[in-house]
């Protein structure tokens, strides 16, 4: 039977581990960008039992790169276009298996002094660094990804509505919550999940060419459902929404929530890490005068691998009164005290790893200054891109692309609405099974726009002009 692994083993195993990273990173080009796996090839190629005895490690990695790559799409691939990037780094992958190594379990300030107080100052740090408003200062936690941020943020909306009962005494009478067309659809599941229901999510209207939320809609939605006896709790406004970066105005939202006295959440998740470059901190209008909460996640643009999401709270005694529980196995004399934090009220479940060294080590290995040169290059290279596609008659570009996003559609000349939409995903799915590049798409004004999101760290010029020119193979011949 095989034992635990060994120091000596783990160093030697280790380095191998280590090494086997390095060369994917170094030789990831040569790879298909997408997986070219049929459904079941894994389940074909592995035991359908487990070993009986342990069989050590050396024929794992081979197994990894037989059985288990095939079925792999390459998200840090320079020509990986779809979705938005999901930046994974030396730094960040390092700094996971610091926090792996150590194997605390950071759910309260006594169980690792330091994990709390890392990530109480790293929150800290991000904040100076997108030039957030002085009362998030404090007040940040990482959560693992923004559907759990928009979900707390929902609850302590909730607990502040209801005066403190939602959660405690149940849902005490009808809630509402506002969105968009372009809202993230982790909203609606949090609605769900809270227990506010899918049919007590309003939706808002959209300006037809910025896809913006209309305040005056939500107006008049929020004067409504006042007046048939529900109560608003929470509007969501996000800023580059998942599917064309779209951008809700905060200032004139927050003008509204204000004047009904309704929490206002400000989702992030893609575009937020942009303020790290002075110019792009226009984004950040309205925070400090309307936001309840603010949420970002450095796992998508900057150099940090999943999962990583930052929320700030401009009071945090709402999100305590509702997450908050102490059984008597979790007393101790810190917690006690009223000095320390304790986050596992600060999020969903009990437990929570140290996610605090890979965004500390971020930040320390690339400085300020790394982090701006990366957001220039993403978003420079998707004017360049935006550019090309613009400059030539048989495509249509969306003007709005302020980040690293450009979404784009051919015009097939002489089809019809619906006919062109199909050859426009069959275009797409040709180029994504070609293994070349990926793409994903959206649907805009019943028009399905292509979208390509710039942002891995390899990702250059050159993969721009070669994304270009497969493109022009696959729809203009």
């Amino acid at each position: 039977m095989a034992g635990h692994m060994t120091p000596e083993e783990f160093r030697r195993y280790g380095k191998q581990v280590i090494d086997w990273i390095a060369d994917y990173h170094e030789s990831i080009e040569s790879r298909p960008v997408m997986s070219q796996a049929k459904p079941g090839d894994l389940l074909a190629a592995l035991p359908e039992r487990p070993p009986e005895k342990g069989e050590g490690f050396d024929g794992l990695l081979a197994d990894l790169e037989r059985d288990v790559m095939p079925g792999i799409t390459h998200w840090q691939h320079p020509s990986f276009f779809g979705y938005f990037p999901a930046n994974s780094t030396g730094p960040s992958i390092l700094g996971d298996l610091l926090s792996a190594g150590l194997g605390v379990q950071g759910m309260m300030w006594a169980t690792s002094p330091a994990a709390t107080e890392l990530e109480t100052r790293v929150a800290d740090w991000m904040a100076d660094l997108l030039g957030l408003p002085a009362a998030f200062r404090g007040n940040g936690v990482i959560q693992d990804s923004a559907s759990s941020a928009c979900l707390v943020a929902l609850l302590s909306a909730l607990n502040k509505a209801g005066g403190g009962t939602p959660g405690r005494d149940g849902i005490d009478r009808r809630y509402t919550l506002y969105i968009s067309s372009q809202t993230h659809s982790s909203l609606e599941k949090a609605a769900r999940v809270a227990g506010v229901g899918a049919n007590n999510v309003r939706v808002v209207d959209v300006d037809p060419d910025t896809l913006a939320m209309d305040p005056a809609h939500l107006d008049a939605l929020l004067t409504s459902d006042a007046a048939s006896g529900a109560t608003p709790a929470m509007v969501c406004a996000t800023v580059g929404t998942t599917s064309t970066t779209a951008i809700d105005s905060v200032p004139a939202i927050g003008e509204v929530c204000r004047k009904h006295g309704v929490w206002l959440h400000v989702d992030a998740a893609y575009a937020g890490v942009a303020a790290v470059c002075p110019e792009f901190r226009w984004i950040n209008d309205g925070l400090a005068e309307y936001a309840a909460s603010y949420s970002t996640n450095p796992h998508k643009w900057l150099l940090t691998n999943f999962d990583c999401t930052l929320l700030w709270m401009a009071d945090r005694a709402p999100m305590l009164d509702a997450l908050s529980i102490l059984p008597e196995y979790l007393r101790n004399q810190a917690s006690t005290s009223g000095e320390v934090i304790d986050y596992r009220d600060w999020q969903i479940p009990l437990g929570r790893r140290f996610r605090a060294l890979k965004l500390w080590s971020v930040i320390r290995w690339y400085g300020a200054e790394g982090l701006r040169d990366h957001i220039r290059s993403g978003s420079g290279l998707a004017d360049e891109l935006a550019e090309m596609i613009g400059a030539d008659p048989r495509f249509e570009v969306r003007a709005d692309h302020p980040f690293g996003l450009v979404c784009f559609r051919p015009l097939w000349e002489g089809l019809d609405t619906e006919a062109a939409n199909d050859a426009t995903l069959a275009a797409m799915h040709r180029l994504n099974a070609s293994g070349d590049l990926l793409l994903s798409h959206t649907k805009i004004g019943g028009h399905v726009l292509l979208r390509i999101a710039i942002g891995a760290p390899q990702t250059g010029r050159a993969h721009i002009q070669a994304a270009w020119t497969r493109i022009l193979e696959e729809t203009t011949s």
